[in-house]
């Protein structure tokens, strides 16, 4: 007798790669822990990330991608010329409640990576999900994570405390939230082709 035996659709069977003009971002494997821990492990990245530890080692690294298997959080790997180079993902600490989150290594820094590969996690958010607010926050003394946040269409919404893990205590940082129909906008905006 024949048993039926459900399969995963494509999507569902393969990880979701996004592609940009100059970035793909992946989901993180095992194998990317060496490249994850080199670019994380500077103080100036976990000053301005709230999980990231000062020394972030190998095994952080490899604590974080197996941690990715069982909680509900969506991570990339961003790759410029086939070489990591940074993180992008959508957190989901509540119900209701996703939060964009970035970090390039340092010396990628200035060179629009940041914004790009945010705009694609936030399409592909978007596109996946029906939820209808996706949260941002940037510490307030990090001007770049800010105009990142502005750039892809996310408005200012007041200045938070959150803890930093590095830091030991709280900080202010600059929240900020995008709405299905903003980023729809900007979407169809994008699409007329007129310049001004």
């Amino acid at each position: 007798m024949l048993q039926d035996i459900t399969t995963p659709t494509l999507r569902e069977a393969r990880p979701c790669v996004l592609e940009t003009p100059r970035l793909t971002l992946r989901p993180p494997v095992l194998a990317d822990v060496t490249a994850i821990a080199r670019l994380a492990n500077d103080r100036r990245i976990a000053e301005n990330t709230r999980r990231l530890p000062h020394p972030y080692s190998e095994v952080d690294a490899a604590r974080f991608v197996r941690a990715l298997e069982q909680s509900g959080e969506t991570a990339f790997v961003i790759e410029h010329l086939d070489a990591p180079i940074g993180m992008v993902g959508i957190n989901r600490p509540a119900s209701g409640r996703a939060e964009l989150g970035y970090w390039l290594g340092v010396e990628h820094w200035g060179r629009g990576f940041g914004t790009e590969a945010a705009r694609a996690a936030i399409d592909d958010f978007f596109e996946t999900s029906d939820e209808t607010v996706l949260i941002g926050h940037a510490r307030v003394s990090n001007p770049a994570s800010r105009n990142i946040l502005e750039k892809c269409g996310f408005q200012w919404t007041g200045v938070e405390l959150h803890r930093f893990e590095v830091l030991g205590s709280s900080a202010p940082v600059d929240a900020f939230r995008l709405t299905r129909g903003v980023w729809t906008s900007l979407k169809a905006w994008a699409k007329t082709g007129r310049r001004i």
